[in-house]
């Protein structure tokens, strides 16, 4: 590490990777990991190695906004305060509601939470990371009395069984998937299973994939349990002194999956496939089991975790080096929120908002006049009493739900029906954004100062290394300053970050005897500076413990009032909604290997927007063959909740009869609301996690008169459209039926299509890429009987914009034009291959990115297997660097080695 590098920790996901940031003169920002930070050791994925790409200016939310008009913080803060207590004194505390985010620091959350259900009085606070974590946090709680994640990461080289549920770890968790790699090649007698529908990147390692019917994994794990004790491998000793409940768990798992033929039937599973993983569970000692929003989001997600918990417990496999279950988190501080109460079920520093004392307890810590006493609207249901009118003002902080609920039609309706709706967030133009009242401008990551906890309970900092943009103030700092307009100036009196952490942490040990499992009280008496060096540690950190605690559980007591873990009797459940005649296919949700969450962040990435640049819809062959579908033609999917339109991709890596579609596209970057918008709104009865693992949908062909691409230096005002609406340039007016935007180097990819043909395509093409400012060059090729037109404006020599559009989907390759705008004046042999669309004679076309990391394209790899006879993945990261960072891109260089060595 250099003087001048800023230790921090990345944004994305819950691995909570370090990072070395450094910032030259002209402001260019340099990212590499951090070697010395525990979580990762140096590795970023091809998210966290781009983050340099995703600090510019554009889209940020600079100055507070009321009604869309530019404010200033005084009377910004006047009007939410204001409002807010207008609307408690008129209609009580349940009236307003809070919904916060994983991406807030945890400092953040900790004031959020404290003025609601301290102050306000209400327990009307949730977060996003109900829709990716609270089935884990209910299983955790109903299992060891607490949300306990027990394990460390480096169980995972321990191991001598991982097993991942519901968890594509290669993309959702790659950092952590190539630890597991690199501890495979270390270890031969490493065994990996991974149990889901689909075939997926991260069974590249797997010696077993268990491709189980979609929503099988609770009678999966309770025939596991039910071989467990036929086997004779239930631990009598661990039962009998730590644990309760086993004799419930066992019998229901006998009478409900006892027999494994039986088992693998109702699985989808060959008989042989499913003994050889119950035999290899049971005799493996160190098995850890990893799981993720597979087995989270459902209606019985809950009772799916403890599924998996059981069979840990019964093995007394948990509390030791190399085994436990270990659930991974889905954002950088899910974990943080946890700690804080950010679930509207909870109270801060983990303790129960239905416990009397534990609410006497946290009241008189914060010396508060009220304390919540019941739980709050959890997210579906408040978004649903938003609707209805009983949550009257709402505050959303650093989340956009508009795309991310589910039945997200519904929740657009209730973000426009709120009677008063504030934004806090760093960009100004979202989904959920474009319905508030008030709009506050918040701090980004580089310039925001706290701390996050990863998914192995491991606290780190964020630090700043870029000044505030504009007006922006940090999250902590905008609500105490609106707490303190509602009268609680005392309780709200905070100068620095580093005086709401100490706060937090000495709540965590404030009268606790070891009854609760959170407690970091050895750092509540941390100065500024020393605030401001915290190491990564693990949490419980208290005067026994004062170097952290790497793994939990290992003494056999527990957080219940016996002090024993409980096994929990789970019978059969099934989704919600099951398939019929009128909606035949399984929908799964879920994420790809470049971009995250709603793209708000890696949409401004060039090199992130080059590997999957449109939403699709993946379908088994035989279901498209069935259906009338082609590979890569537009399809219409419906549910009983909405509908979307986006490409086909045809792959037997699907499972006949589902189809899985990405969550990340919305109206900032396509005609695709939300595919948000087909998901069912069924929730878990315990977690309120949301089913978005399976909707029953319809698939159809969606044939256009016309397809098309356009590529620009400047982005166009496609955005502004509403879905299969009108686009009104400066020039005039087209209608699109679809279109998606990506970033490019240099330029933006738009893919476009219409159900109306126009009469004349010169005059549409000037409607989409005219400027009026300076002189252009137009090359234009027309076929009038085919209906093909093709165009290129020219500035100064250099391609400003082409436009593409034919009868069908067979259009040349973007890619080659795509690197056109990274150069100066086009020479005349481009000139004149321009609108072929193809290389001229002695240029090369990359061809669409496989490896983020180091922008590689298909047709350079493909070139360099055949040319230099590379015959391994080792050889081609020596002569191309592909696959050498994150290892995400590994699978699809395999399938090229094996396609063209």
């Amino acid at each position: 590490m250099s003087s001048s590098e800023i230790k921090t920790t990345c944004p994305y996901c819950g691995v909570g990777c370090g990072v070395l940031v450094s910032v030259d003169e002209a402001m260019n920002v340099s990212v590499r990991g951090d070697p010395e930070h525990p979580a990762n050791l140096g590795r970023l994925c091809s998210k966290g190695a781009a983050l340099g790409e995703t600090l510019g200016p554009d889209n940020r939310l600079l100055y507070p906004m009321l009604d869309g008009e530019r404010s200033d913080w005084g009377r910004a803060l006047d009007r939410v305060a204001g409002e807010f207590r207008r609307i408690i004194e008129t209609h009580g505390p349940d009236a307003v509601a809070f919904y916060v985010s994983g991406q807030l620091l945890t400092e953040d959350y900790y004031v959020a939470n404290k003025l609601m259900k301290g102050f306000i009085g209400s327990a009307n606070i949730d977060t996003n990371s109900r829709l990716c974590m609270s089935s884990a946090v209910a299983g955790h709680r109903r299992a060891f009395g607490s949300d306990s994640v027990p394990c460390s990461y480096e169980d995972l080289e321990r191991a001598k069984l991982i097993v991942l549920a519901g968890s594509n770890t290669a993309w959702c968790h790659p950092v952590l998937f190539q630890r597991i790699r690199r501890a495979k090649q270390d270890n031969p007698d490493l065994m990996v299973v991974v149990i889901d529908p689909r075939r997926t990147s991260s069974c590249d390692i797997a010696d077993l994939h268990l491709a189980l019917r979609p929503g099988s994994d609770l009678t999966l794990f309770n025939g596991l349990l039910a071989w467990l004790e036929r086997a004779g491998e239930v631990n009598r000793l661990f039962v009998e002194r730590c644990t309760e409940g086993a004799a419930e768990a066992l019998a229901a798992a006998r009478e409900q999956a006892g027999d494994p033929d039986q088992v693998a039937r109702d699985c989808g599973l060959p008989t042989e496939q499913l003994r050889e993983f119950y035999r290899l569970f049971a005799r493996t000692e160190r098995v850890v089991t990893v799981f993720s929003q597979g087995i989270n989001q459902f209606s019985y997600g809950t009772d799916k975790v403890n599924a998996i918990l059981n069979c840990h417990l019964a093995t007394g496999r948990i509390g030791r080096p190399g085994m436990g279950p270990f659930s991974l988190t889905g954002q950088p501080n899910a974990m943080g929120g946890r700690e804080v109460g950010g679930l509207a079920n909870q109270l801060a520093a983990h303790m129960d908002i239905e416990d009397p004392a534990h609410r006497d307890r946290v009241q008189r810590f914060w010396d508060s006049p009220r304390i919540a006493e019941r739980p709050g609207l959890k997210a579906v249901e408040l978004f649903q009493a938003v609707a209805e009118g009983r949550v009257k003002a709402l505050w959303i902080m650093a989340t956009n739900p508009a795309v991310s609920l589910p039945d997200s039609n519904r929740v657009r309706a209730a973000l426009e029906a709120c009677e008063f709706l504030v934004v806090s967030d760093c960009v100004e133009r979202t989904d959920t954004t474009a319905y508030a009242d008030v709009l506050l401008p918040a701090l980004g990551w580089g310039e925001k100062e706290g701390t996050v906890t990863n998914s192995e309970r491991r606290i780190s900092r964020q630090r700043a290394f870029l000044s505030a943009a504009g007006e922006a103030r940090p999250d902590w700092w905008i609500v105490s300053e609106a707490a303190r307009r509602m009268g609680f100036e005392q309780a709200f009196d905070y100068r620095t970050v580093a005086e709401v952490w100490r706060e937090h942490a000495a709540l965590s040990g404030f009268e606790n005897d070891g009854a609760r499992d959170f407690d970091i009280s050895a750092l509540a008496g941390l100065g500024d500076e020393a605030y401001d060096h915290l190491q990564p540690i693990q949490w419980p950190v208290t005067a026994n413990t004062p170097d952290g605690t790497a793994r939990l559980f290992g003494d056999g007591r527990f957080h219940t009032p016996s002090g024993r873990a409980r096994l929990v009797a789970v019978g059969e459940r099934r989704p919600e909604h099951a398939t019929d005649a009128d909606y035949p296919l399984v929908l799964n949700t879920g994420r790809v290997r470049d971009h995250w969450h709603t793209m708000t962040r890696t949409g401004k990435s060039p090199r992130l927007s080059g590997h999957i640049v449109e939403p699709y819809a993946e379908l088994h062959p035989h279901d498209a063959a069935r259906y009338g579908i082609s590979d890569n033609g537009l399809v219409r999917l419906r549910s009983r909740w909405g509908e979307i339109s986006v490409r086909a991709r045809v792959s037997d890596a699907q499972q006949p009869g589902s189809v899985f579609v990405p969550m990340h596209w919305n109206l900032q970057f396509s005609s695709v609301p939300s595919v948000d918008c087909l998901v069912n709104p069924a929730t878990d009865p315990v977690s309120g996690q949301p089913e978005f693992k399976h909707t029953p949908v319809a698939i159809e062909p969606r044939d256009l008169a016309w397809y098309g691409f356009i590529l620009s230096r400047r982005r166009l005002e496609l955005h502004d459209a509403v879905p299969q609406g009108a686009f009104s340039g400066s020039c005039g007016t087209i209608h699109l039926a679809y279109w998606v935007c990506a970033k490019g180097q240099g330029m933006w990819r738009y893919e476009i299509a219409g159900d109306q043909a126009p009469e004349d395509w010169a005059r549409q093409a000037r409607v989409l890429l005219c400027s009026q400012d300076r002189e252009v060059d137009w090359l234009e090729y027309f076929d009038t009987a085919a209906n093909r037109y093709r165009a290129a404006r020219l500035v100064d020599g250099r391609l400003e914009s082409c436009i593409f559009i034919g009868p069908d989907i067979e259009l040349p390759s973007r890619d080659w034009l795509s690197q056109l705008f990274e150069q100066g004046p086009l020479n005349d042999a481009e000139r004149t291959s321009l609108l072929t669309g193809k290389p001229a004679a002695g240029q090369k076309d990359a061809g669409h990115v496989v490896c983020a990391c180091f922008g590689v394209g298909v047709n350079t790899l493909i070139e360099a297997i055949q040319e230099q006879k590379l015959s391994s993945v080792e050889e081609i990261g020596e002569v191309l660097k592909a696959g050498t960072n994150c290892g995400s891109c590994v699978p699809e260089l395999k399938a090229l080695l094996a396609a063209h060595h």
